[in-house]
């Protein structure tokens, strides 16, 4: 969907997270058109014509629809209650408080539509399969498209839907999963809050969004608690207001369930829900009034209590009352990033010719010579004049699908893949025949790149290099399509992240998308120049990482356009300088917080016994990443893992910069594996390898570039393929020299090229025996600026170690 202004239906509960998401929404420049929600069925003794009737009902400022039952100024909310004294506890939906729902539409002046929520949770899994959740109306999701239709056919310029999604995959993709259906553009900008940056000054607050709630002029009111630490004296506190934030926080801490990664001081596990009763002016006219006697408590076992509302009224807003207050939007970039950018000096002399990793010797490993996980590339060598790009894309799906059953596996055994595109124009027309491949949630993660005329003339329009995982595979995925503060949303059917398992100890081995620098609130490229765009795009590759776990990569590439799609006029070796000191300082960087903790974060008595702090003793801890404690020793120089840069011809939305992480290493345990690090470096060449190993698994990711020969003409007369082989003669002799073994000559499952030294011919006959090309204008190694010939990428698995 284009960008710009959208309309958007905000999905309410009436609790604080919907309502300041679509108080974000307008902050962001779009117009919400409706409001809807979704409430329990009422008893079988009261006729709602809404259940009746089958249509979700409207409730606008001064007037009502025939199919609702409409609560005025005044009026209280006796007729809808009825005499349920229980509360859903739907897993999807917050149900609790909503007696006094219909008042929203007055107190906004935006339309509302109800419907009764049908069935319940029947597809309990994380991430949610539109494919088995469609037309199941005994599932709760399924109960969003006929309210959303409604909504939609009553305001056909509707396009988006609000969520208030904070850290929850299940509610977030099940909004997603509607929306897209609907051809509506899903909105989380409360995603993952907790982690963005804070105000500017201000320390680390696992309470910052209920602060910026308060900033916002938000009053919402707890009105359910279902926590240990919460007792029914925190019903109808202002979980907002200073009071009620330092209530929970110290509830919260001696329970030891706060923290930036739990959210409980947000109630995102359930620990309490909330009824806004007022908001700033420009989404809240009047406020809602609902009086002591109105409020009666209802406990429940397990120490549950929630308030049943039985009377509330709308009333006129005071001119101090209707003052506009400020919403704060989340930095671009965070402490970590943001010094990086302040490091970048074009021009600057970034060259850093020490070594970037260290070596060690005799690591005991062996290697897997029948590996698991395989990289097809699917091409249409000499065969593709007369079709169409959407023919061609066919047909490669066509034979992916082909190959697929020869060897008896699914889509799903994908688990990333790279596309390979002549003219980047092309890109929307493949999209949806690539996606057809993939119909179960989480697709496999991608890169995606256009070459140009560096593409030989007979190699077609399109190549697809698909990575899968033979065997059974516990395949966990990230895909995020809302768009947030956080990181870009999906635009391809691909996800952010792939993961799956290479030690029994639980290690595993995540593929992470190419990332580029759109701005997540707007997906749209930032109007800086090309220093944010690296650091940005580089940005987005560290939250995914630090998201699903990543504690080191492997290694990265970094794709920039020709100078004829690039604004920038950097030269090609000046761009991939810049781009190392960014990947360099982004490693070694360390948060100013973490140095002088001890002496401005609060003491071991502060965390103890001040309230203020005590919800410090309950941060559990997080993968860090880099996480240096992982190498087997610590050298006084920490190494960086290899980096190289290339000149492609195009890239996704005309950005300047995508970054490729090869790998990253997940759930590593310093008590069962050992991540080593070996580099070896002669007058032509540089091979790396970075090994994991545990008694039973492991892999072995390893890089060999190849430099530039000095003052020798390119040679056409020998085949591409007998330089790779030399590249992975290379890597064999280096290998054996750690391991003691020498093994069969291995295929890289990826080859970047230097046009420069190689002629179509030459990578033509290499692309149709097989090997998995990428065209490069420019190759350089980011470390020292040296100019490569090419740079060949290796995977094996290893079987045992220690």
């Amino acid at each position: 969907m284009a960008s710009g202004s959208l309309n958007v239906i905000a999905l309410v509960s009436g609790g604080k997270d919907s309502f300041f998401s679509a108080l974000h929404c307008l902050e962001n420049g779009h117009r919400l058109v409706a409001l809807a929600n979704l409430h329990p069925p009422p008893p079988k003794s009261f006729d709602d014509a809404t259940t009746g009737g089958g249509h979700a009902g409207a409730l606008a400022s001064g007037h009502s629809s025939a199919t609702s039952t409409a609560v005025g100024v005044g009026a209280d909310t006796r007729a809808e209650s009825g005499d349920a004294d229980a509360d859903l506890n739907s897993f999807m939906y917050q149900t609790v408080g909503h007696q006094v729902i219909p008042l929203y539409a007055e107190a906004t002046g935006i339309p509302l539509y109800r419907r009764p929520i049908v069935g319940g949770a029947v597809h309990t899994e994380r991430d949610y399969a539109a494919a088995s959740g469609a037309g199941e109306a005994d599932d709760e999701t399924e109960s969003m498209i006929p309210l959303l239709r409604s909504v939609i056919k009553a305001h056909p310029e509707a396009n988006a839907l609000s969520a208030g999604a904070i850290l929850s995959t299940y509610q977030r993709t099940r909004v997603e999963s509607v929306a897209l259906r609907l051809g509506l553009t899903p909105l989380a900008y409360l995603w993952k809050y907790p982690i963005l940056p804070a105000p500017l000054s201000a320390a680390e607050d696992e309470a910052q969004l209920l602060l910026d709630m308060a900033t916002a002029g938000l009053d919402p009111r707890i009105i359910k608690v279902a926590s240990g630490g919460l007792d029914e004296s925190f019903l109808w506190e202002n979980v907002a207001s200073a009071k009620g934030v330092m209530r929970l926080k110290k509830a919260m801490g001696k329970f030891g369930s706060a923290g930036l990664d739990t959210g409980a001081v947000l109630g995102e596990g359930g620990e309490f829900e909330t009824l806004v009763v007022d908001g700033p002016a420009r989404l809240f006219r009047k406020r809602v009034v609902v009086a002591d006697e109105d409020r009666l408590v209802v406990r429940e076992g397990g120490g549950q209590a929630w308030l049943k509302v039985v009377g509330a009224k709308v009333v006129e807003k005071t001119t101090s009352e209707a003052q506009e207050l400020e919403v704060r939007r989340p930095d671009a970039l965070d402490e970590r990033f943001a010094a990086v950018l302040s490091e970048l000096k074009p021009g600057a002399e970034n060259v850093d010719a020490s070594f970037s990793s260290f070596t060690r010797a005799n690591p005991p490993f062996a290697l897997d010579p029948a590996a698991r996980l395989q990289t097809w590339a699917v091409i249409s060598q000499g065969a593709s004049s007369s079709l169409t790009i959407q023919e061609e894309t066919a047909h490669l799906v066509k034979e992916i699908q082909s190959r697929l059953v020869q060897q008896a596996l699914s889509p799903s055994s994908i688990v990333s893949t790279a596309i390979i595109l002549r003219s980047m124009a092309d890109f929307p027309a493949i999209n949806a025949i690539y996606g057809s491949l993939f119909t179960t949630p989480n697709p496999p993660s991608r890169v995606t790149i256009s070459c140009g005329d560096l593409l030989p003339t007979n190699s077609g329009n399109i190549a697809i290099y698909v990575t899968l995982r033979t065997g059974d595979v516990d395949r966990q995925g990230l895909h995020v399509q809302s768009r947030s503060y956080w990181a870009p949303a999906n635009i391809g059917p691909y996800s952010q992240a792939i993961s799956f398992p290479v030690t029994a100890s639980g290690a595993r081995v995540v593929h992470i998308a190419g990332q580029i620098p759109l701005v997540p609130a707007s997906m749209e490229l930032p109007s800086e120049g090309i220093e944010m765009q690296l650091v940005l795009s580089l940005q987005h590759l560290w939250r995914i990482g630090a998201e699903v776990g990543v504690q080191w990569w492997t290694g990265a590439a970094v794709y920039f356009p020709r100078a004829a799609s690039s604004k920038s006029s950097l030269p090609a070796r000046e761009k991939a300088l810049l781009a190392w000191t960014a990947w360099r300082d982004a490693h070694l960087w360390s948060s100013s917080v973490n140095d002088d903790e001890g002496d401005n974060g609060p003491d071991l008595w502060d965390r103890k016994f001040n309230p203020l702090y005590m919800s410090y003793g309950g941060n559990s801890k997080k993968a860090s990443l880099p996480d240096y404690s992982l190498l087997e020793e610590e050298d006084e120089k920490k190494p960086v893992p290899f980096f190289f840069a290339v000149e492609v011809d195009e890239l996704p939305r005309s950005a300047e910069a995508e970054w490729h992480a090869h790998a990253g290493l997940v759930g590593v345990h310093t008590d069962t594996d050992t991540v080593r690090i070996y580099q070896e470096r002669s007058e032509v060449a540089t091979v790396e390898h970075c090994v994991l190993t545990s008694k039973a698994g492991g892999v072995l990711h390893s890089v060999v570039a190849v430099e530039v020969p000095n003052n020798e003409p390119a040679d056409g007369q020998r085949s591409l393929e007998d330089h790779v082989h030399e590249a992975s003669d290379l890597f064999r002799e280096c290998l054996t020299k750690l391991t003691g073994e020498g093994g069969v000559l291995p295929t890289p499952y990826l080859v970047y090229v230097n046009k420069g030294i190689f002629q179509h011919e030459q990578i033509s006959e290499a692309m149709a025996q097989g090997l998995s090309i990428i065209p490069c204008a420019t190759i350089y190694e980011g470390q020292r600026g040296v100019g490569l010939e090419l740079v060949a990428l290796y995977r094996m698995d290893v079987i045992s170690g220690k």
